[in-house]
C-alpha cells in the first residue's frame, strides 16, 4: 500500500530540502516530487505583463479620458 506524506518545507543552501517524519522508515524507498509554489504575481504586474496586455490597457485608459466612447451601467441597474 502506498502511503503518503505531505509537508511543506523551506529550500535551504545549495537547494537543499530536509524533510523528516514517523511516516518515513529507515531504509524505506520512496518517490519524492517537489512541487514549487509560484511567487505571487501583483496584478498590476500581470496586466503589463506582455506587449499585447500592456497596449490594450493603455488604450483603454486613453479612451476613458473621452465619455463618448464608453457605456456607463450603474450596477444597481442589473
Amino acid at each position: 500500500m502506498i502511503v503518503g506524506v505531505r509537508q511543506k518545507a523551506v529550500v535551504g543552501k545549495d537547494g537543499k530540502v530536509e524533510i523528516s517524519s514517523p511516516a518515513l522508515p529507515q531504509g524505506a524507498l520512496v518517490d519524492v516530487i517537489v512541487l514549487v509554489e509560484p511567487e505571487e504575481q501583483d496584478e498590476t504586474e500581470y496586466l503589463l505583463s506582455t506587449e499585447a496586455n500592456r497596449e490594450h490597457l493603455l488604450q483603454a485608459l486613453r479612451e476613458i479620458d473621452h465619455s463618448s466612447t464608453y457605456i456607463y451601467v450603474d450596477p444597481s441597474d442589473l
